[in-house]
Formats: structure tokens, C-alpha cells, sequence
């Protein structure tokens, strides 16, 4: 089933496109009109600038000119090189530029038709979770000197690059908007993906060379399943932004990653240079069209002068003058520190694995509480350092099917670019953290309890995270890192097996369970059951061990061990009680079978409040009240009346 499309302002191409053509006009685009407005809103347009078609650039003007290529573009007098590195990448892979220029045939000139030309184009963006259709004239401004202003192709009839700059820029607001941004945050428009920021320890990959390896094994491995990459060198403290390196790279200026191989070495050609038998290379394009890198496989350096041309299309390890060079993987290392892997949905998501599953869901930090119940007092209370109000925030709750799987959260607030002309427009430091609770939660978590993995937080549009997390339940609690912080945001997160991903909005369990028993004696008591060899337990040699625990009708299971010696059950459950008095049972099962030597009922005991929590050690068999040959490790949270919460 196709995606849905939003249409950006109501502009509909089709629509537009028939009227023009119905009336014999060409568009004009009273959204983003050819004025100073569209163009900046900090400073004013350079003297002499026009606003022209491409008809009144050139006789026969098309969109591709033999066919589409990372090579076309070159940057222009903006400062959007991150937005440009990643049009780059996008120019790589027919399947993502032919759905962020739907049509492309269509919208084409016609040059035996003109009466099919309307001026007018459209282009999609994936934003938060949606593509947008964006549409827009072919009015493209135009320097002194006759040239684009901004973004042109290397053909001088070739204007795919120009056109979709303007619809970006018409998308966040105006094309100054455009200045200083992040790779990633492009990348995601481009392909609707998912980007993982990476912070090379150049010191660490200098020392360890399997560092290297790896490193260049996972960018390799992401390139071949048509990931799309990008690289910068942060500037230090007292450095400036684009300022050159002896090197001939650049400070915080975005490159696109176009190839990387593992060249073998011959005897003929290469083998003459006395160089190690295998290199690893990196193939990268500057957005300004000039090769930088003057170190070794750059541009004239003396190793491609012994090489001939037909023993590099052997290697596959060809360099053209237009932006692209070559270097070695370890020069690469030494110099960059930023990394940023855009992962493309679809039959591959996000790894070589086609298993993965991807789960969305929108939120809000919001001033008032969105339902639920209770006087919380609004959805934006922080981080985790501001212990009084964090878990106000929105909650999402998943499942981890398996031990150790592996999972990706992706949080993304929303784009605020287009709001920089009044002012605003600036992220909100977003990060996330992950709580494991009980297998049975099924309403909002009103303590925290363990916490099994944090995200850093940013100031960027989003903030990712890769972990493996133990079998069972757990809550995302994304936040803003200062309380009041207000916005949208999308959580997506990515398992191999179905997660289950949904927000809990009630303070309390579904009226059904407890409407009953509202009473002062009505009590909430979290159970923890584990089984641990350093607590005495003797060994038990069945395979297919597991646990349960029971409470007034409500079941809880442990995952299953297969042949554990000394399983670890960790199991962690909630329980609403009627009846404080009343035992709680605890069943350890194997092989389908009830092992009656660790079957035992628990009473829960009195709450230690110099403790901060009960301990029962003993397991007793509730029948025959004799001393179980076993022992089993349970914890208990305070009892709270259900009235107090």
C-alpha cells in the first residue's frame, strides 16, 4: 500500500499544474514569491541579483542531462554544504531521488511540446514520520554575473539541483534558513531513514588497528546495502568553521562517502610502490566541486602516477576531477571525527538483516496533562535529574521478546527551522531513557525503578540509540533535558520481533481491576523473584525452567531456561490487591512439571521503612509448612493503598 503524501499549504502539483496549462500561464507561486523574503531574513539580497527561468538561462533546459550523478552539483554562495552532501548521496541511488522527484519524466521539458510546460515543479520531503509534496516555481535567483546564485548542476542545462534547493528552502522557510545545519537531518528528509551519528576516538582507532577494521568493515557493510554516508572534521576549541587543514581538507564542511574497497595488491603497477599487500580505501566528494585531500592517493600524488588507467577500473578504484579523491582508510581515520550512516527502510532496514520491524508512535510534551487521570501538572517535566516531575513525562511501553535482542530508538522532535525569522527555531535538548519494569505494568510508572539504558541529550532534531536489553517489559520515557520544554516529537523504535510499542496514558490500572476495592486496606505491592548462586541455591539440572507467581487471579511467567544450571528469573510483578492478607504464590516449573521442592505460597510482610524494602528468604510450602529444599530470592516495594495514588 502506497504512503500517504501531505501536501505542503494545500498546494496541490496536479491541480496547479492543470490550471496553468487550462489558461496558457505559466506558475507563479504566491507561497514563495520571487522577493528579498524568500530569500533571506537577516541580511539583504546582493546588489544586482534577478529572479529568471531556466528558459531565460538557456535554450533547451532539462532536468537531468545524461541521467543524474553525484557529481552535478556544486554548492554556490550559500552555507548549506550539509544539505548539498546530502543531495549528493541521494543522486546515488535511483530507488530514493526517484520518489523525492516523483515524476521526474512528467515534469520534464518537452521540447516537441511546449504547450505541456507550466513552470512548475514538486518535490517530497519525509517529515516527522510523513512525506510533504512541495511545490514551486522555476523562478531561481540569479547573481550579476548570470550565473545561479546557489546550488547549480556542472551542466549548465541541468536544473534538478537548483529546483529541489528551492523546494527545501520553501519547506523551511526561505533559503537562509538553510545556512549551518546537520547531514543527518537532511539524509532523513531525503529518504525517510534513519541517521546514526558517529564520534570516531581518533586517538583509540590510531593505537588499535582492529578498531580500524572494524570501523571500516561497518561503513563498508552499510554503503553495500545502499546506506547513505557523510563524514566532517569537527573544528576545536579556537578553530573556525571552514577554515583549511595543511592537508587540503576542510573544518566542519560535510563530505559525501561515495565507495569504499579493499584493494589487493598485485606484483604489476601498485606492488612496485612497496605498499602493504592490501589497502582499505574511502572514496569522498566535496559538495564544492574541488578535490581537497593532498596526501597520498590524492589528486597527482605519485602513487597514481605508477598505476595505470586500466589497472585502476580493475581494482575499481576510479577518480575523476570534479570534488572526488581517494585516500587510505587510516589517513581517514587520523583526520575526521564525525560519521553520520543514514540506514534506508525497506528490504534492508537498518542492517543487513531483513527482520527488522519498525514501531511508531507520536507524543507531545505538553504544559497540560493530555488525559489519564490525576493532577499531574503537564507532560514536560525534564530529564531525570529533576526527580519530582520526570516521570510526568509521556511514557511508552514495549516488550523485549528474547534475552540480549537488540533494539533501536529513534527520537525526533519537530523541525522548528522554518521559525527562525521570528526568532525561534532553535531544537530543545531531547533525550530519552529507558526503564525496565514489571512483565504486568500496564498503566503509568509512579516510581523510578530500574533503569536499563539512557540516550545522550542534544540539541539536535534527533537523538538515537543502539542497545541490547534483557527479556521482559520496558517503558521509553522521552524529555526534554530542562523541565517546561513544550513540542512534538515522534519515538520510533525498531526490533526484530513485534514490540508491542504503545503509550500508557492512565495512572491507574483499568477500573475492572480495582473499581471493587478502593479501600484503605487496598494495597499495590511490586514483587521481584530471582534465583541467584550466590544466595545458596542449590543447582537444578532440568532443562525448561521457569516461574510464576499468582495473586488473586492475576498470573505472572517467567521466560523459559533452556538447560540452565542456576537460572536467574529477574521477574519483576505488579500486583493490586483486595487483600493485603492473602499470600502471594510462587511456582517454579520444569519441564512442564510442577517442581514441587521450590513450590511454596509467600506472605508478604510488613514494610521496612528503615529498609526501604521486604525481604522474604525462605520459601515455605504452604500445604505441609516443612522448610522447601530450595531457596528463592523475593523483594517487595512498598505497599501503597491504591487511594494514595
Amino acid at each position: 500500500m502506497p504512503e500517504r503524501v501531505r501536501v505542503f499549504k494545500g498546494q496541490c502539483y496536479h491541480r496547479l499544474k492543470q490550471r496553468c496549462l487550462h489558461r496558457g500561464t505559466l506558475f507563479q507561486d504566491p507561497l514563495f514569491p520571487p522577493s528579498a523574503e524568500s530569500l533571506f531574513y537577516r541580511r539583504a539580497p546582493p546588489p544586482g541579483l534577478t529572479w529568471k527561468r531556466p528558459r531565460d538561462l538557456c535554450k533547451d533546459p532539462r532536468l537531468f542531462v545524461d541521467g543524474i550523478s553525484s557529481r552535478d552539483l556544486h554548492q554556490g554562495s550559500l552555507g548549506n554544504c550539509w544539505m548539498v552532501a546530502a543531495t549528493s548521496c541521494l543522486a546515488t541511488e535511483p530507488s530514493l531521488w526517484k520518489k523525492v522527484i516523483p515524476g521526474h519524466r512528467e515534469q520534464d521539458w518537452h521540447p516537441k511540446r511546449p504547450d505541456l510546460y507550466a513552470g512548475i515543479f514538486h518535490f517530497r520531503f519525509w517529515r516527522l514520520g510523513q512525506w510533504t509534496d512541495v511545490v514551486v516555481d522555476d523562478r531561481l535567483p540569479v547573481g550579476p554575473d548570470g550565473q545561479l546564485l546557489f546550488c547549480r548542476s556542472t551542466h549548465p542545462r541541468e536544473f534538478w539541483s537548483a529546483l529541489l534547493e528551492k523546494a527545501y528552502a520553501k519547506l523551511n522557510g526561505c533559503y537562509e534558513a538553510l545556512e549551518g545545519g546537520n547531514t543527518a537531518e537532511a539524509l532523513v528528509d531525503f529518504t525517510g531513514g534513519v541517521s546514526e551519528p558517529l564520534v570516531l576516538d581518533r586517538a583509540g582507532l590510531a593505537r588499535q588497528p582492529p578498531l580500524r577494521r572494524a570501523l571500516f568493515t561497518t561503513l563498508s557493510r552499510a554503503h553495500s546495502h545502499r546506506a547513505l554516508i557523510t563524514c566532517s572534521i569537527r573544528p576545536g576549541e579556537g578553530e573556525s568553521v571552514e577554515s583549511v587543514l595543511p592537508c587540503g581538507l576542510v573544518r566542519g564542511h560535510a563530505y559525501g562517502v561515495t565507495a569504499l574497497r579493499r584493494v589487493r595488491l598485485g606484483r604489476g603497477g601498485l606492488g612496485l610502490l612497496n605498499l602493504p599487500p592490501r589497502l582499505h580505501m574511502i572514496r569522498m566528494r566535496n559538495p564544492w566541486g574541488t578535490a581537497d585531500w593532498n596526501g597520498a592517493w590524492g589528486h597527482g600524488s605519485p602513487e597514481w602516477q605508477q598505476v595505470s588507467r586500466s589497472e585502476r577500473e580493475k581494482m575499481g578504484v576510479t577518480v575523476r576531477d570534479d570534488g572526488e579523491f581517494w585516500m587510505e582508510f587510516d589517513d581517514f581515520c587520523r583526520f575526521f571525527t564525525d560519521v553520520v550512516v543514514c540506514r534506508r527502510m525497506g528490504r534492508a532496514l537498518l542492517c543487513p538483516r531483513p527482520s527488522w520491524r519498525e514501531a511508531r508512535s507520536y507524543g507531545e510534551w505538553a504544559e497540560e496533562s493530555q488525559g489519564g487521570g490525576g493532577d499531574q501538572g503537564g507532560r514536560c517535566g525534564g530529564c531525570i535529574n529533576n526527580r519530582d516531575t520526570f516521570l510526568n513525562n509521556p511514557q511508552f511501553m514495549f516488550d523485549v521478546q528474547r534475552e540480549g535482542d537488540e533494539v533501536l530508538i529513534c527520537l525526533q522532535q519537530e523541525d522548528k527551522r522554518a521559525q527562525r525569522r521570528e526568532g525561534a527555531g532553535e531544537n530543545l535538548p531531547i533525550g530519552f531513557e529507558v526503564l525496565k519494569v514489571e512483565m504486568n505494568r500496564q498503566c503509568r510508572v509512579r516510581s523510578v525503578c530500574e533503569q536499563a539504558i539512557s540516550s545522550v541529550y542534544m540539541d539536535s532534531r534527533s537523538v538515537f540509540l543502539r542497545a541490547e536489553l534483557s527479556q521482559g517489559r520496558h517503558v521509553i520515557v522521552p524529555t526534554t533535558f530542562n523541565p517546561g520544554g513544550t513540542g512534538r516529537f515522534l519515538l520510533r523504535l525498531f526490533t526484530e520481533t513485534h514490540a508491542n510499542l504503545r503509550e500508557l496514558k492512565d495512572e491507574l490500572p483499568p477500573s475492572s481491576v480495582w473499581c471493587c476495592c478502593v479501600t484503605p486496606a487496598c494495597r499495590v505491592t511490586t514483587v521481584n523473584l530471582r534465583r541467584a548462586n550466590g544466595l545458596g541455591v542449590p543447582k537444578c539440572k532440568a532443562p525448561d525452567v521457569f516461574a510464576v507467581l499468582r495473586c488473586e487471579g492475576s498470573v505472572v511467567r517467567s521466560r523459559v531456561f533452556r538447560a540452565a544450571s542456576a537460572p536467574e528469573f529477574n521477574l519483576r510483578a505488579i500486583f493490586y490487591r483486595r487483600d493485603p492478607e492473602r499470600h502471594i504464590s510462587v511456582e517454579v516449573w520444569a519441564r512442564g512439571r510442577l517442581t514441587d521442592s521450590l513450590l511454596g505460597c509467600v506472605r508478604v510482610p510488613a514494610w521496612d521503612q528503615e529498609k526501604g524494602r521486604s525481604r522474604v528468604m525462605d520459601l515455605l510450602d504452604g500445604q505441609s509448612q516443612h522448610r522447601a529444599r530450595g531457596r528463592v530470592y523475593i523483594e517487595t516495594s512498598s505497599s501503597e493503598c491504591l487511594t494514595d495514588l
